[in-house]
C-alpha cells in the first residue's frame, strides 16, 4: 500500500501553513496516495503565530458529513483511517463512532491514532477531557499509535525518561490497548544531539536514529502520521521526514512543496533510514 492508497483523516485544518490536515493531505498526495479530510477545527493558521482565528467544527456537523460520505460510498475501500487533533471529548466520541462505521464499510482498513494532546515542555495543550477521550475511546480502536515522548508518558502513566523506560512504557501501552504497534517520536536516545523513532510492535523493539535539528516548523508529527497512514515503512517515512525537516529549517512553514523546481531538494525521494533492534 502507498501508490494510490486511500486514506481518510480526521484532524485540525489551517488555511495557511502545514499542520493537521493541511500537512497530512499534501504529504499523502506527494507519495502517490489520496486523502479525504474531515476537519475537527478550522483555523487561519497555527495558533503559535501572533494572530489566529477560527472555530471547532460542531460534532453534529462532523456526524452529518460522515453520514453523507457513507451514503456516497466514500467509506468503501479505504486503506487507512487516521485520527489526529480533537478539540473536545465530543469530537473524540464522534471520531470513535466513525471508526466503528469505517470498519464495517472497509474491514481491511488500518486505523492509525495520532494522539495530538501535548508536547514537552508545555505539557497538555488539548483539554484534559479531550485527551482522556482519545486515550479511552480512540486508542483502543487503533492498529498503530504514534505518540511523541510526552504523550507516551501521559497515555501510559509510566516513566519515559530513558530509552529503556520508554520502551517499557510503549510495550505496556501496546498490551493495554491491544494495538499492533506503537511508534514513539522524539524518543529519549542517550546519544547527544540525537532524536528519532522508537518502534514497538509484534517484531520487537527497534530504534531509528536521526540528528536533532532545532527550529523545524510545526507539523512534523502530522506529516509522519500521514506517511505512515499511506503505508510507508517506518524507515522510509522517517527518511523523507528528515529531509523535509532539513529543507524547512529557517522557514515559517514546512516546505512540503520543495522539489518542484530545478536545484530543489525533493524530500519525497529521500532514502530510507535504517533501524536497529533493541
Amino acid at each position: 500500500m502507498t501508490r494510490g492508497a486511500r486514506v481518510l483523516a480526521i484532524s485540525s485544518w489551517v488555511g495557511v501553513g502545514h499542520v493537521g490536515l493541511s500537512a497530512i493531505a499534501p504529504a499523502i498526495q506527494r507519495v502517490g496516495g489520496r486523502c479525504a479530510q474531515l476537519p475537527t477545527i478550522m483555523l487561519s493558521n497555527h495558533p503559535g503565530f501572533a494572530h489566529a482565528a477560527g472555530s471547532a467544527t460542531p460534532p453534529e456537523t462532523l456526524r452529518r458529513m460522515i453520514e453523507a460520505m457513507a451514503a456516497n460510498g466514500f467509506l468503501d475501500g479505504l486503506d487507512a483511517v487516521l485520527t489526529g487533533y480533537m478539540p473536545s471529548a465530543a469530537h473524540a466520541d464522534a471520531a470513535a463512532e466513525f471508526l466503528a462505521l469505517a470498519r464495517t464499510r472497509s474491514p481491511a482498513a488500518r486505523v492509525l491514532v495520532d494522539p495530538v494532546i501535548g508536547d514537552a515542555p508545555k505539557g497538555l495543550y488539548a483539554p484534559a477531557t479531550a485527551a482522556e477521550a482519545i486515550r479511552d475511546r480512540l486508542a483502543p480502536e487503533a492498529d498503530l499509535i504514534t505518540p511523541n515522548h510526552f504523550e507516551l508518558g501521559w497515555l501510559s502513566g509510566a516513566p519515559t525518561d530513558t530509552l529503556d523506560a520508554a520502551r517499557e512504557a510503549a510495550e505496556g501501552l501496546r498490551a493495554r490497548f491491544g494495538v499492533g504497534g506503537v511508534i514513539v517520536t522524539s524518543a529519549p536516545f542517550p546519544e547527544p544531539q540525537t532524536t528519532g523513532l522508537l518502534v514497538v510492535d509484534r517484531g520487537g523493539a527497534r530504534a531509528f536514529r536521526t540528528p536533532l535539528r532545532i527550529g523545524a516548523p510545526h507539523g512534523v508529527g502530522d506529516v509522519l502520521s500521514g506517511l505512515l497512514a499511506a503505508g510507508l515503512e517506518t524507515g522510509s517515512a522517517l527518511g523523507k521526514l528528515q529531509t523535509l525537516i532539513e529543507t524547512s529549517l529557517g522557514r515559517p512553514h514546512l516546505a512540503l512543496e520543495a522539489g518542484g523546481g530545478s536545484g530543489e531538494t525533493d524530500w519525497s525521494k529521500a532514502a530510507p533510514i535504517p533501524g536497529a533492534p533493541l
